[in-house]
């Protein structure tokens, strides 16, 4: 197969200390390589490839329009694309979740929603609401409002003198809180800490809570206690400050329900959306808001202060409009909810292996946390780069994980985390089990580890 690195090709590359294998074409739930080689994506690329790889009616959709329209201007001109894309989502979010701002990425949605908050307190006459509360473990982009509100302490040390104070509080946590996410629930698993955070700061002062209903790649898929996003929800009214759900991961049917938050009943104040709403096939995202927010805009400013040359994008729009129309027509939602519960059930056996402390999700969605002892859920040293070394392994046995570290302290901790298209079968999921077995019993071999 052919490989790539730095520095010998021109790409600049996200890590400049691998060989990258050249990917020839996408098939159902595979990569192939261009010398033939195929990969069973088990993580969706980054949590995106929700359709399948190949799918035609997207890929038609796209071209279909380019050829008509390919770019206007989102501050002279509407288009149809873009009405449509805002009508599906409109009609597929919770309660008053009605007017939809399309943009490229997960992160330009939080960046936006973030600003959104802010201008609106000031527009309504609430100019020291500014203040963010935001969870951590937790991850919401890479822009630096977005990144500030993350908790990555990696990133941090190099460009922590560039981002803008947000006060975090300890994620719901099951596995290593203090109460297991068993009753009577700590102060982390029932929002109280949330409350704290708002009162400590001052009511008066904070303009919005960001968090993911479920978790992330950074918390591993850790899925709250049932009552927990209805109380965060009733603190957050009580206090006037903006829930945003930030669904860019969890969202688009991820775990099993258009919304993360639909079986909690609330709905919040913004929601954000991205990965799988075009499922991969081009770069989209959304920030869902309701018009009791936007009218405040309306009357004053007249718009958000959030310009992006490629935002309300014809043809990015035109493949959301495929991407959800596939979605509803092939009915994966349903499927993937359905076929969650077979994923976690197979995956229940990867318990019994060595290192593996957890395995935890929702729907398409798991994450397994590797320890380097499961009766004291100790990490592994981060000099080991356990979680890295274990994705390499199983990319070596034809299966693409996500790895994800630090989820312990800031620096601590290792995952894999695995997203597949909502299209993949039972057999696929066998072999997925079956992969990743081999690859972690081959990762403890080369690391010299004894359970």
């Amino acid at each position: 197969m052919t490989t790539s690195s730095y520095p010998a090709s021109p790409v600049f590359y996200r890590k400049l200390t691998r060989r990258y294998p050249s990917i020839a074409r996408g098939e159902g739930c595979y990569l192939i390589g261009d010398d033939g080689r195929r990969y069973l994506d088990a993580c969706g690329g980054a949590f995106v490839a929700n359709l399948g790889h190949g799918v035609a009616e997207v890929a038609d959709a796209l071209g279909a329009q380019a050829r008509r329209l390919g770019y206007v201007n989102g501050t002279m001109f509407t288009h149809g694309p873009v009405e449509e894309l805002a009508g599906e989502i409109a009609r597929l979010c919770p309660g008053d979740l009605d007017l939809v701002y399309p943009l490229a990425s997960g992160s330009e949605a939080v960046e936006a929603a973030l600003k959104l908050a802010r201008q609106y307190w000031v527009e309504a006459g609430f100019p020291d609401k500014r203040k963010i509360v935001a969870l951590s473990p937790g991850y919401h982009g890479n822009t630096l409002l977005a990144l500030s509100a993350s908790a990555r302490q990696h990133y941090r040390s190099f460009l922590g003198g560039w981002l803008v104070p947000v006060t975090h509080v300890q994620a719901p946590y099951p596995y290593r809180c203090e109460c297991g996410g068993r009753p009577p629930h700590c102060v982390s698993c029932t929002g109280e800490l949330v409350e704290a955070a708002i009162q400590r700061e001052g009511p008066e002062t904070v303009a919005a809570f960001i968090g993911e209903p479920v978790g992330g790649s950074s918390s591993g898929a850790s899925v709250p206690q049932p009552d927990y996003w209805r109380r965060v929800r009733e603190i957050c009214s009580r206090h006037r400050v903006l829930l945003i759900a930030d669904e860019v991961l969890t969202g688009a049917g991820r775990t099993g329900t258009w919304s993360a938050l639909e079986p909690y009943g609330i709905v919040p104040d913004l929601m954000t959306l991205g990965k799988g709403i075009a499922g991969g096939y081009v770069p989209l995202s959304a920030v869902v808001a309701p018009r009791r927010l936007v009218d405040v805009l309306g009357r004053g400013s007249g718009g958000l202060l959030h310009a992006q040359t490629f935002s309300h994008h014809p043809t990015l729009c035109a493949a959301g409009v495929a991407t959800l129309r596939y979605l509803r027509d092939h009915r994966l939602v349903d499927r993937c909810a359905t076929h969650g519960a077979i994923f976690h059930r197979h995956l229940t056996a990867l318990r019994e292996l060595p290192f593996v402390g957890d395995v935890r999700g929702r729907g398409l969605l798991a994450g397994i946390e590797f320890v380097a002892d499961k009766e004291t859920r100790s990490p592994f040293p981060r000099s080991v780069r356990f979680a890295e070394k274990f994705a390499e392994t199983a990319l070596d046995t034809g299966l693409v994980v996500w790895p994800n570290v630090g989820q312990v302290d800031g620096t601590s901790g290792d995952l894999a985390m695995l997203a597949p298209p909502f299209i993949i079968t039972e057999d696929e999921i066998d072999r997925i089990v079956r992969l990743f077995g081999q690859a972690l019993l081959a990762t403890v071999e080369q690391i010299g580890a004894h359970p």
